[in-house]
């Protein structure tokens, strides 16, 4: 990158010295655990990730904390900064992980609209991707001890079934976040999050898959 142009991106606050505008881009949509120590925090799995793919991609971390896929949630991604964010920027691919807080009782008493709404989310960002871009849905990490009324049982027995549902709708791959993490509780603090560790398991593992 020409020096003129690297000093732009720097007054203008573009937050990634690896940035490559002509790189594959890479949003990475989700919660609190995608936002994880801050947006632009090197121990956030987004940019983790982006040191792993190199110069060629462009990683985006568009997480909020506390954001529901529904919309009837009461923190709805769709009402976020981030949500409007992730559309300008255009991804080649992208990442969602979302629902842990919507197993929350107050937001789970709207699941009849999870599936809808979460297919909806999908199909509008990818109006925005080149007709190749590829769609990963996650399946959330485990829930080690419920914690802020996020609830294991949710996850895997009820919204689980749903999220592959929204796959094959969508044609958007799996990232299964829940087996590989599921004997390693050390990695989850306080039973909902994972650690910087935690943190550099998933990128890699999600890092791997899009080199595929």
């Amino acid at each position: 990158m020409k020096k003129w142009m690297f000093a732009l991106l720097v007054l203008l606050g573009v937050d990634s010295l690896a940035q490559n505008l002509e790189g594959i881009r890479v949003a990475c949509v989700g919660n609190s655990i995608t936002e994880g120590p801050g947006r632009n925090n090197i121990n956030s799995y987004p940019l983790m990730m982006q040191k792993l793919l190199g110069d060629a991609y462009w990683v985006k971390n568009f997480g909020v904390s506390g954001s529901t896929l529904l919309k009837e949630g009461d923190l709805p991604y769709w009402d976020q900064a981030q949500y409007k964010e992730a559309l300008e920027f255009k991804p080649d691919v992208l990442i969602v992980k979302l629902g842990t807080n919507d197993s929350k009782p107050q937001n789970w008493k709207f699941k009849d609209d999870f599936v809808e709404n979460y297919t909806e989310l999908v199909e509008t960002i990818k109006e925005v991707m080149p007709e190749n871009g590829q769609v990963y849905i996650c399946l959330p990490v485990p829930v080690f001890e419920d914690n802020w009324g996020i609830t294991e049982r949710i996850l895997v027995k009820e919204m689980r079934p749903m999220l592959r549902k929204v796959a094959r709708a969508t044609g958007a791959k799996v990232i299964d976040l829940h087996k590989p993490f599921s004997t390693k509780a050390g990695l989850f603090p306080d039973g909902v999050h994972p650690n910087a560790e935690g943190n550099a398991q998933m990128a890699e593992l999600i890092a791997n898959l899009i080199r595929e």
